[in-house]
């Protein structure tokens, strides 16, 4: 049975022209168009393409393909869209993880929208931190992620499309002692989770030392209630300082350091009723953050 996906492929080729173009428009890789090419090929038994000078061309073989395939495709998105005309996202679930201060933040507002508008919808909500929220992506446990990553954080796992949401800045939290990370050679630090920590010490490193690490916690409260108390200095995102701001912490903006936000979801587009909801809901709510 030929795959619904690679028949969009060498639609989006036979119209363009291009496996370049094509793969731009699906939003494909163009070594993910190739490969759906070959694929469609061992399928069929047949050629579908010969290479002409350094682009491509169908074969008569391909053009029938390609023909029958606009066909095929455009009765397919017919019903997808009579069918969600009819169900209205009235029914079936989404089902959402994210990092802790997003949730007392961001995500919240997207959720409230998104229930007020599609009542019949059923939406999970899970805490946790971006590297376990993206495991669950991957086998399929949840559909969206919303993760934080840095400029020097690996690249996240294949297969998963990055959709952004907005830029965090990073601030530095003190009881008052320095308001710049160079100030702080000889003071305690407060380190947060893996992804947080290592950020520190990379900004600390830019400043020429190692911090001293005294405490480690992923609760933004405690590590706030730490800094109040004189225990120690931290750095802490701005999502976080909205969730949640303890009194005697003086919050100073690191020019220049910011974590990108980012709703994740994986697998090729086009993404289900449900799920592409849910991207609208919190692209709506970072625009007013």
């Amino acid at each position: 049975m030929l795959d619904v996906t690679r028949l969009r492929v060498i639609e989006a080729v036979a119209r363009h022209g291009s496996v370049t173009a094509a793969a731009k428009e699906l939003h494909y890789s163009q070594p993910s168009v190739t490969h759906h090419l070959a694929r469609l090929e061992a399928e069929t038994g047949a050629q579908l393409l010969q290479r002409v000078g350094r682009g491509i061309r169908l074969t008569q073989a391909g053009q029938l393909l390609a023909v029958r395939a606009a066909e095929i495709l455009g009765r397919i998105d017919a019903v997808d869209a009579e069918l969600a005309a009819h169900v209205g996202l009235t029914a079936g679930r989404v089902r959402l993880a994210g990092f802790s201060s997003a949730i007392g933040s961001l995500i919240p507002g997207a959720v409230a929208a998104l229930a007020s508008t599609h009542p019949g919808l059923q939406i999970g909500l899970t805490d946790m931190h971006p590297p376990e929220a993206l495991e669950l992506l991957r086998t399929g446990k949840i559909d969206v992620a919303v993760v934080f990553r840095y400029d020097e954080t690996e690249p996240e796992p294949a297969g998963v499309r990055l959709h952004h949401l907005l830029d965090d800045p990073l601030y530095l939290l003190s009881s008052g002692q320095g308001q710049r990370i160079a100030d702080l050679r000889d003071a305690t630090w407060i380190a947060g989770c893996d992804r947080c920590r290592s950020h520190l010490l990379s900004l600390c490193a830019e400043e020429g030392y190692e911090p001293k690490i005294g405490y480690i916690s992923d609760d933004m409260v405690v590590m706030q209630t730490l800094v109040a108390a004189g225990l120690g200095v931290t750095t802490m995102p701005g999502l976080a300082l909205r969730a949640h701001r303890t009194d005697g912490i003086v919050a100073s903006e690191l020019p220049g350091s910011r974590r990108h936000v980012y709703a994740a979801t994986y697998g090729e587009p086009p993404d289900p009723p449900a799920t592409a909801a849910l991207l609208a809901a919190l692209a709506d709510a970072a625009k007013l953050d």
